[in-house]
Parts: C-alpha cells; sequence; structure tokens
C-alpha cells in the first residue's frame, strides 16, 4: 500500500533520517516544511504514483550525500527562509553565534553618547564571503538601521545573495571581489564566515556537494583568515570590530593573529556546541 506512513517506513529502513524523509515527503507533496503534523494526521493517505515516484527520487539523492537544501531549495538561518543551491554552501545553524556577536557588538555601539565619527550616519557592517547572504541579510533584517554591505568573489554566489536580498525586501549593497580587496571605506564592524578547512582534511569528503572554494583555505585552513586580518585594520574605524567564525580547534591560532595584527580585547565565542567557533577583536579608539 503506497500510503504515507508506509512510504516515510520504507525510505527510513533503506537508512534515511526520519525528519530528513518527512521533509523530502512534504517537498515531494508541495507542501510546507512546517507540515510534518500534517503528515501525522494523514499517514494513511495513499500518495500518488506521481508524488511516490518523485519522492523516491528525492530520496535517492539525499541518501548520495547531496544536502537536504539543495533538494529542497530552501534553508532556515536565523528566522529567515534562504533560496540556496548548489552555487553557495549551506548555512550553518553555528554561524549563528556570528552574527549574534555581530548584533551585540553594532548595539553596544549605538547606545555610546558620541558617535565613533560624526561624519558617519549610521552604524556600518560589512560581510566577507557572504555566499546566500544568510549572515548579511540575518544582521539587516534584526537590525534595519544598521548599513550592510557584503563581498563575495563568486558572481555565481553574489546572484543566490542578491536573490534572497529582493525576495525578503531587504536592501544591502552586494560587491563583487576578494574579501576587502574592492573595498576603499571603513565600517564599524567587519564579519566573515571564511573557508578555514585545511586543504588535505578528510572531512572534505564528505562535503563534495558543496563548493570547495568555500571551504578549503591552504595548508593549515587559516590561509583567508591570515589574509582577511591583514586586510582588515585599513578598513574599520577607531573602535571597530573584527569577528571571524573558523574551525573547531583554531581558536588559539586565531586569536594570536588579531593579537599580532594589534587587536585588542581578543575573544572567542562559543557556538551551540560549546565549542569555540568565533574570535575576534577590537581596533584600538585612537
Amino acid at each position: 500500500m503506497n500510503s504515507i506512513a508506509h512510504a516515510l517506513h520504507v525510505t527510513q529502513s533503506r537508512g534515511l533520517d526520519r525528519l530528513d524523509a518527512q521533509l523530502l515527503l512534504l517537498h515531494a507533496l508541495g507542501r510546507s516544511a512546517h507540515d510534518r503534523a500534517w503528515l501525522l494526521a494523514h499517514d494513511l493517505d495513499v500518495l500518488a504514483p506521481e508524488v511516490l515516484a518523485g519522492f523516491d527520487a528525492l530520496a535517492h539523492r539525499r541518501a548520495a550525500g547531496e544536502p537536504l537544501a539543495y533538494i529542497t531549495g530552501h534553508k532556515e538561518f536565523f528566522g529567515l527562509d534562504l533560496q540556496v543551491d548548489a552555487r553557495v554552501l549551506v548555512p550553518r545553524p553555528d554561524t549563528e553565534t556570528l552574527v549574534e556577536w555581530a548584533l551585540e557588538i553594532s548595539d553596544a555601539i549605538s547606545v555610546r553618547p558620541e558617535p565613533v565619527e560624526a561624519s558617519v550616519p549610521a552604524i556600518s557592517v560589512i560581510d566577507l564571503g557572504t555566499g546566500s547572504g544568510a549572515v548579511a541579510l540575518a544582521l539587516k533584517h534584526a537590525r534595519p538601521g544598521l548599513r550592510v554591505s557584503a563581498t563575495d568573489a563568486s558572481a555565481d554566489a553574489l546572484q543566490v545573495a542578491r536573490a534572497n536580498a529582493a525576495r525578503l525586501q531587504l536592501v544591502v549593497e552586494f560587491i563583487q571581489g576578494s574579501w576587502l580587496a574592492p573595498i576603499g571605506g571603513r565600517y564599524h564592524a567587519i564579519v566573515s564566515n571564511p573557508p578555514y578547512i585545511a586543504a588535505q582534511d578528510p572531512h572534505l569528503n564528505a562535503l563534495t556537494h558543496e563548493p570547495l572554494r568555500a571551504l578549503a583555505s591552504g595548508e593549515d585552513g587559516l590561509q583567508d583568515i591570515r589574509q582577511i586580518i591583514l586586510q582588515a585594520r585599513a578598513h574599520l574605524h577607531p573602535g571597530g570590530w573584527l569577528l571571524l567564525e573558523h574551525g573547531y580547534d583554531q581558536a588559539a591560532a586565531v586569536r594570536a593573529l588579531l593579537q599580532e595584527a594589534g587587536f585588542e580585547v581578543v575573544q572567542s565565542r562559543l557556538d551551540l556546541s560549546g565549542i569555540e567557533r568565533c574570535s575576534g577583536g577590537r581596533t584600538p579608539p585612537r
């Protein structure tokens, strides 16, 4: 019997995660990812042959390791529904740590008795290597008054980011270029989730569906982080912050790089699993 319950059972018996199976079936049915309760209430409903065939094809893609977000075309990040595909990395929940820290800093700047520089009308943040636009759009959505810019070296990635911004009706300035190379001005905060996996790291074998250029960064995984740190001070206002996401075991190395570059108040923040996931520092106030 080709009921919803039977289709889910067969797919899970082949090793697919239950939640993934439910989300793929909802996608095949043309229903929202939030309709999991509907599946339970209709578990004995018979699936049309074309729906069953479509679900089976989706399940095979997921079993082959393709990210769920690429199959459905959507990923939620910081409360935003982002459209994603193989041109960009799938946003990870741990990156929300970077967003929360950037919002904390922007809020602290906004309540200072005097602006950092009187000639700067709004608190400005730039997201380097924006990909789908996840971090930049989350910042703009959470704090509409921020002036948010974002760069990416990939024209394809910027197409995805601009489409997400237009669909979500969020105004972000997108600029093509490598890190801060195309930037002439200064910002109150620079944030980035750059590539940070070592080129020979075996973990890359499980990430073959995502763009390698957005994952790997030299022999130790720190090549791009070093470049950003070296560029950043020239593009920060006095007292401005640089915040970087990095690998689970790279916090100490990134803090050392920040200190060597003259950043102050250098520190790290924990992700949802209690791992030091982001590190940052402040330029001297004057």
